[in-house]
């Protein structure tokens, strides 16, 4: 028994250190080839049908900076991030080309100065949210509750429940009484 735990001693010990080495590379190799990354970019709506208008946002640029977005990914170009009302906000502004396809797509700014680079996704669908199908009716699955869409039905159904606790009742009456069964 002792070895045993002293080998599983062992092999925790070493994924431990595996793991603890793993979190601290983890780190340093994302800062990788792609340059400094701060904060995100908003993108709103984040959901568009095709021709829609995209409005996009970040606070990495630091107050009064500029940015250049690419929305290339979707087809739509490139164009510019201005600063906003808001403090230390940059915003722009696209629009998703007709013949975008549906999917999820990278829009990237870089800060101009810093070079930071921030990016956002945005996924194009061909229904719209205000548009989006939504069930009707009851599930058809052949087991189910006594209100369906057949009122005929529903009717026979609480029709047979009410004969049947009327019959139920009479019997309880006759038995209480001692008439027998």
């Amino acid at each position: 028994m002792r070895r045993t735990a002293r080998l599983l001693t062992g092999t925790a010990g070493t994924a431990l250190a595996v793991a603890t080495a793993g979190l601290l590379a983890a780190p340093a190799y994302a800062g990788g080839s792609a340059g400094p990354s701060t904060g995100n970019l908003e993108v709103y709506p984040s959901s568009v049908v095709p021709g829609a208008h995209v409005t996009v946002n970040t606070a990495a640029c630091g107050d009064g900076g500029t940015a250049a977005g690419d929305s290339s990914a979707v087809g739509a170009g490139l164009f510019m991030l201005a600063p906003s009302a808001h403090e230390r906000d940059v915003i722009g502004q696209f629009q998703v080309p007709p013949s975008a396809q549906p999917g999820t797509y990278e829009i990237v700014a870089t800060c101009d100065g810093s070079g930071r680079r921030v990016a956002g996704d945005l996924v194009v669908t061909l229904t719209p949210d205000a548009r989006q199908v939504v069930p009707r009716g009851s599930v058809k699955t052949g087991v189910g509750g006594a209100l369906g869409p057949d009122p005929v039905q529903t009717a026979a159904g609480v029709t047979a429940l009410a004969v049947a606790a009327a019959g139920g009742t009479w019997l309880l009456h006759r038995r209480a009484r001692g008439d027998g069964i």
